[in-house]
């Protein structure tokens, strides 16, 4: 009930269709991917489909943008943007843990292996 409440209040404010899209984007899907590439890796096939869910939902009422990219598209971006600045910069914090190759379940979900071997399947 109260989504539908949400863009009634934002337009009584005078905000049109494009502002309440940045809000939500800015506040909404900048909420679910804060330190994405952090947790991504351990989240299940149904709780993807439930935090993608919450955009539809947003989509569906007006709040969000329809061509707003899918999560799994910008945390893969986003995983690949921080990657890039990873093997680039021997000055970073983790820099130093890519040469490691460490296999096992747990290791299969870090950042760094992900993004190390996620074109080699």
């Amino acid at each position: 009930m109260r989504t539908n409440r949400a863009p009634r209040i934002l337009r009584s404010q005078d905000l049109c269709n494009e502002a309440i899209h940045r809000v939500y984007k800015s506040v909404i899907v900048g909420k679910l991917l804060y330190a994405v590439s952090a947790w991504w890796g351990f989240t299940s096939a149904s709780d993807r489909q439930r935090l993608e869910a919450l955009i539809k939902r947003g989509i569906r009422n007006g709040l969000c943008s329809p061509d707003i990219s899918t999560l799994t598209e910008m945390s893969e971006s986003i995983d690949g943007a921080l990657f890039q600045r990873i093997m680039y910069n021997p000055y970073h914090v983790i820099h130093h843990l890519l040469p490691a190759i460490v296999s096992g379940q747990l290791c299969n979900r870090n950042f760094i292996h992900r993004m190390l071997f996620k074109d080699c399947c």
